[in-house]
């Protein structure tokens, strides 16, 4: 976001540290040539995932307005122990939203934690420290009301596309092997398909490279996909854990919200039309409905036009698995009921893609009391105007004043121009009666 004087830059992990620092090399050497602004070297970052996530989760709790602590009697609110706070004294405070992200190689998960957590061992607590951030953005240290306590972690290779591949080189690898110990051909040719329930009824499609390729066909089997993947969540039986193990502090369902991005909304939107407030039961009953219909049938719907403009027949192929996927992840590993009422599926809020750059900017600022900026918010259109205009169209002030005061100069000597063409006209020759023509001498007039 290079229209600030902040600059962040989230490199993909994937890359060779080599290829990140050339990259950032690029932007400290273009930037300062192509926009003036105050910029130095250490501007230029590549940001971890738990800042993304934290800095996500700021950005969705501004916009939705939870930072403003006046709430009405119909606001949703929470008790919080302020962290750092000498007494740990309760706070009753608008309750915040937690953000689920899922993209193609990565799920993340943030959400205010507003008690003081317990851990279940002293490893467990070591691991925590790296998952809580804690953070002020209220306008000083000393000042405690607007202390948060954020869980923040980031699962690697638990995106949509990721655990895809995950789950083909699991397929190719058992299969192989049962091939050898029995004896079978599964999958080595079309003829001899390996049956995968997490594709559409009748889908076929091949898995692997050219040297271990298999051929699969899809049978459509919405909940025989769902164990299927369940071991690779990698749960453990541990209290307070989550995905792969890693400790995640309890939710108070009963009093909590969450958003949905990314993946959780392509996949209750794209081709099932959900997107919005989340049923479980009703998601899982059109995602069966979907695996078990004919690939044919898929397609000429696709032909159609029934889904989404930007579906495409990527999506028609794994909306089946990644249905699976979304719902176990959901409920299996983060451990979200399945009467849960308050996640929403979103792509924008108020009509706007919220991105973590926003939340980066009040990071950035958090020392700037929020309490001001509300207030500056609740002085109306008027007051936003006027600020807008005073720091950013300076330029354009100018610019007007220029030309009034050249439209009046120009004005002036237009009217001066005229008094002095009138002047004139009264003492011209022909304008004054008593002048005698040739004599250059008055003639007086005489009494008879």
């Amino acid at each position: 976001n290079v229209s600030m004087q902040h600059v962040q830059c989230r490199v993909c992990c994937c890359l060779h540290i080599s290829q990140q620092e050339a990259i950032l090399e690029d932007l400290r050497t273009d930037i300062p040539v192509h926009f003036n602004f105050l910029f130095s070297d250490s501007h230029v970052e590549v940001i971890s995932g738990k800042l993304e996530g934290i800095y996500a989760w700021i950005g969705i709790n501004f916009v939705l307005g939870k930072f403003q602590h006046a709430h009405n009697d119909g606001d949703a609110v929470v008790e919080v122990n302020v962290p750092g706070s000498d007494q740990q004294a309760a706070l009753v405070r608008k309750r915040t939203a937690g953000v689920l992200d899922m993209g193609g190689v990565s799920t993340q998960i943030a959400f205010e934690v507003p008690k003081s957590v317990s851990f279940a061992s002293p490893q467990q607590e070591e691991v925590a420290k790296n998952l809580l951030a804690e953070f002020n953005l209220g306008c000083d240290a000393h000042q405690t009301d607007h202390v948060y306590r954020v869980y923040v972690s980031t699962f690697l290779g638990f995106g949509g596309n990721a655990a895809r591949q995950t789950y083909e080189e699991s397929l190719i690898k058992n299969t192989t092997m049962q091939n050898k110990l029995l004896g079978q051909h599964v999958g080595e040719t079309e003829k001899t398909p390996l049956l995968d329930p997490c594709l559409p009824t009748d889908l076929q499609d091949q898995i692997g490279t050219s040297e271990q390729k298999l051929h699969v066909l899809g049978t459509g089997d919405f909940d025989q996909c769902r164990l299927r993947l369940q071991p690779f969540l990698n749960r453990t039986n541990e209290p307070q854990t989550s995905l792969n193990g890693i400790f995640q502090p309890a939710i108070d369902y009963n009093n909590s919200q969450f958003f949905g991005f990314s993946e959780f909304y392509y996949c209750t939107e794209d081709v099932l039309r959900m997107g919005g407030d989340y049923n479980a039961s009703k998601y899982a009953q059109a995602a069966k409905s979907y695996c078990a219909t004919q690939w044919k049938t898929l397609r000429e719907r696709f032909d159609s036009g029934l889904y989404a403009s930007h579906a495409d027949l990527h999506r028609l192929q794994y909306q089946c698995f990644k249905s699976a996927w979304m719902y176990e992840v959901l409920h299996s590993g983060f451990s979200f009921p399945p009467d849960y009422k308050n996640l929403k599926t979103a792509f924008l809020v108020y009509d706007k893609e919220v991105q973590w750059t926003l939340g980066a900017i009040l990071f950035r600022t958090r020392f700037l009391p929020l309490r001001d900026i509300q207030q500056e918010s609740l002085k109306g259109v008027h007051s936003h105007w006027r600020h807008s205009f005073s720091f950013v169209n300076n330029h354009y002030l100018f610019l007007v004043c220029f030309f009034i005061v050249l439209l009046s100069i120009i004005l002036y000597m237009l009217r001066l121009r005229r008094i002095h063409r009138r002047a004139a006209q009264r003492c011209s020759p022909s304008s004054v009666p008593w002048l005698e023509d040739g004599l250059g001498s008055p003639t007086l007039p005489i009494n008879l």
